[in-house]
């Protein structure tokens, strides 16, 4: 018997500070406020350190300078977005810092489509770029998210 799709989705809008993110719910542990992370000695400047969410360390990083581009400051509206990790790379969780306040959206097939305007380079963490009304996402690659933070996340003293 054939298993009919879903007709929406739930997403998280997640402002960058030239783009947005659109990151499927599920994905999603929690947003909580920002936090100043422990620094990592000799981390790219995209990984921005350690935070601590649920008594856990978590790795913290700039979603615009993972993809190649600048990294973007905290402001007094900056807040981290927890994400389940999907592999065994991270130890079950990463965060990235979000430049606002996160909005929930749904998705709807009738509403969403690929936006080909701009090209990503393959090993980089960005899938593609939809739109989406009036909006032009991108959607992060999860999985390529998580190798690039795993080689760059030293385990802390303790862990």
């Amino acid at each position: 018997m054939a298993q009919d799709m879903p007709g929406e989705i739930y997403g998280l809008m997640v402002p960058l500070e030239n783009d947005r993110l659109l990151i499927p719910r599920g994905c999603v542990a929690e947003v909580i406020g920002y936090q100043t992370p422990q620094e990592m000695t000799g981390a790219p400047p995209w990984h921005l350190g350690i935070v601590r969410w649920n008594d856990r360390n978590v790795p913290l990083v700039s979603f615009e300078g993972c993809a190649g581009g600048d990294v973007a400051p905290p402001t007094a509206r900056s807040r981290v977005v927890v994400l389940n990790a999907l592999s065994e790379q991270l130890p079950g969780a990463v965060a990235i810092l979000s430049q606002g306040f996160p909005k929930l959206v749904r998705i709807s097939p009738d509403f969403v489509k690929a936006d080909a305007q701009r090209s990503f380079p393959e090993d980089g963490p960005i899938a593609c770029q939809v739109q989406l009304l009036d909006e032009t996402p991108l959607v992060p690659d999860l999985d390529r998210l998580e190798q690039m933070v795993a080689s760059e996340t030293q385990p802390l003293p303790g862990e």
